[in-house]
């Protein structure tokens, strides 16, 4: 099973709590003594913490998720709001300081918080990589106050894993194949496996499947027959393999364009939600087309207000031509709404395009001959953004009370910079 395998030194470093971390650095705090929340905006009850450090959630029970109203009035806690642009700079200290370890090219930042880095060739320089590894950690703590953890493994896959696993409670691990039937198999329940929603999650408890173990025991052909590529994938990583190359996305045959947005205020009106979708739509679908990519099955999220009870739906529909124009998404994300929308109000919308294929595969439908056009025209808005800015150009649905996309065209990763 593991012959061919790929065998590298891997470490997935994460930054702990790190916007909680970096508050406490700044406040001269230590996020292992202090309880502090980063909440993203006091002026709202129910906005978001977007981090907590170790006392708030152990004295507090209060985690990343919670919400404002729900942190207790105590002298002890410290509340911040987001700081981005602080954020990202440090986030970008971080990765320059890894860079004096091992090139760039070594180095795949995959979140604000957390990067993959490729030790091998390290060892003339620093010692074996599980010396290496905890010497970047060393290192990063004493420049920057922000503890870190480290999983490692013989690819991507393994150090997420024994990161997610086992690293964020004592601070490091490594993981071989060797420990996948121990440290593996036995999680349960598969949501807690990277890569496995609780969509995927509740079709295998359908099929008889409730821990990783199962999942690797399970006849290939009747997974793949069930998911199609992602069914291989599944297999496979329930094995530890994954064949993917420093950089390239994990569980690869899941690339996904898509957008999320938590709404300010409750949307009820399906003219005020349609003007959102259709901003969301312009922003996914020129993700797509910069890397020159179609798709054909397009996804909509609506979750509904607290306050009307909550839930919410989630469908996707495939079309017959993949496409990565604005408008033909908009069209299907707009009969989805009309088909399960019911009439409540909404609080936050999500929207993907997935099952991707190079836009070379695009055929120039006989019927349709202004799709070339159509394709140029949003190419042309796309660069207009690029070099003047998000709010170069905009739909004048983003100039209605109900646009979001001028106020968000303020913020860094969606918060205050």
């Amino acid at each position: 099973m593991y012959k061919n395998a790929p065998n590298k030194p891997i470490m997935c470093i994460d930054m702990r709590c790190f916007y909680a971390s970096c508050m406490a650095m700044l406040e001269n705090l230590d996020p292992f003594e202090v309880p502090i929340a980063v909440v993203g905006n006091f002026k709202q009850k129910g906005s978001v913490v977007l981090a907590a450090s170790p006392p708030m959630k152990k004295r507090f029970g209060i985690k990343t998720g919670s919400r404002l109203f729900e942190i207790p009035k105590h002298p002890d806690i410290k509340l911040f709001e987001p700081k981005m642009e602080f954020f990202v700079r440090m986030s970008m200290e971080i990765t320059n300081l890894i860079n004096q370890f091992v090139p760039k090219e070594a180095i795949h930042v995959y979140s604000i918080d957390e990067s993959f880095v490729d030790l091998t060739g390290t060892e003339k320089l620093w010692g074996s990589p599980e010396e290496t590894a905890k010497y970047i950690q060393h290192c990063i703590y004493n420049q920057f106050q922000i503890p870190s953890a480290i999983g490692m493994g013989p690819n991507m896959l393994m150090s997420k894993l024994a990161l997610d696993l086992e690293a964020k409670k004592d601070g490091f691990a490594k993981w071989t194949y060797d420990d996948i039937p121990d440290k593996l198999w036995s999680v349960a329940p598969l949501s807690e496996m990277w890569g496995i929603g609780r969509r995927t999650q509740k079709t295998l408890n359908n099929m008889g499947i409730y821990t990783v173990g199962d999942l690797a025991r399970t006849d290939l052909k009747m997974l793949e027959k069930r998911f199609g590529i992602m069914g291989n994938q599944l297999y496979y990583h329930a094995w530890g393999i994954d064949l993917s190359p420093l950089g390239a996305p994990l569980a690869e045959g899941q690339i996904s364009f898509g957008k999320g947005q938590m709404l300010m205020r409750d949307y009820r009106s399906r003219s005020e939600i349609l003007a959102v979708i259709l901003e969301m739509c312009e922003d996914v679908a020129r993700r797509a087309r910069e890397a020159y990519q179609v798709g054909r099955t397009i996804s909509l999220g609506i979750n509904y207000s607290r306050d009307a009870f909550g839930g919410g739906f989630y469908r996707a529909r495939t079309i017959d031509e993949p496409t990565n124009d604005t408008m033909k998404v908009y069209k299907v994300c707009r009969e989805l709404l009309d088909e399960y929308y019911a009439e409540r109000p909404v609080r936050q919308i999500t929207i993907s395009i997935s099952k991707l294929e190079s836009e070379n595969s695009m055929q120039l439908s006989l019927f349709d001959d202004k799709k070339w056009r159509r394709r140029k025209l949003g190419a042309t808005m796309d660069y207009l953004r690029a070099k003047h800015g998000s709010t170069a150009i905009l739909r004048a649905v983003s100039y209605t009370e109900a646009g979001t996309a001028v106020a968000r065209a303020q913020l860094v990763g969606g918060h205050k910079k």
